[in-house]
């Protein structure tokens, strides 16, 4: 049983992970992709309109192409989202975490886990949504892991920006319609 209370508290504001975790070659790679993420006004109104608190911790390493690529997603999310409270976590920083949480045999980053305000374990979603795996198919070719250097074109990065709001209003709707915490606000 993982106690996500203290793992969430062991977590990074953004900033504060990229200051202690990435060079300056990261960040820089990482504000590039952030400048370039934009939620539509639709995708505003819906994340900003969550009610039930959200904590969600982001797995994430800042060497990582797809980290780079997808993390500031979430950042746009949770700054557009005030039930929205996001931490990243070093890979490294918890080795039975990460060692415990594979995808496909692997230790791939980003992975997210979404959590209820009572610290219950909602779901997770990574290493790259649908559209990244769509492109990378349709390329056929690139490293297993992208080095982030050259970002996500505007119509890819529109793409997997509305698969992460997607993701993010499916677990708001989940915290939403769950009996415990219906019967806990009484709505």
């Amino acid at each position: 049983m993982w106690d996500w209370q203290s793992i969430f508290e062991r977590a990074l504001p953004y900033d504060a992970f990229l200051d202690q975790y990435g060079t300056e070659a990261h960040r820089s790679r990482w504000a590039g992709v952030d400048a370039r993420v934009q939620l539509t006004p639709a995708q505003t109104a819906l994340v900003g309109g969550f009610v039930r608190r959200m904590p969600v911790i982001c797995l994430a390493g800042a060497w990582c192409g797809d980290c780079v690529n997808q993390v500031p997603i979430l950042r746009h999310i949770a700054a557009a989202a005030p039930a929205v409270e996001l931490r990243l976590l070093d890979r490294e920083a918890d080795p039975a975490l990460r060692d415990a949480w594979t995808t496909n045999g692997g230790q791939r980053v980003p992975l997210v886990f979404f959590l209820s305000e009572d610290w219950q374990l909602c779901g997770t979603y990574g290493d790259r949504v649908l559209a990244y795996y769509r492109q990378m198919a349709a390329d056929r070719l690139g490293p297993a892991c992208p080095t982030g250097i050259v970002p996500p074109g505007p119509a890819l990065l529109a793409d997997a920006t509305a698969e992460w709001v997607a993701e993010f209003e499916r677990m708001q709707l989940m915290l939403r319609l769950t009996g415990r915490l219906r019967e806990k606000h009484g709505d």
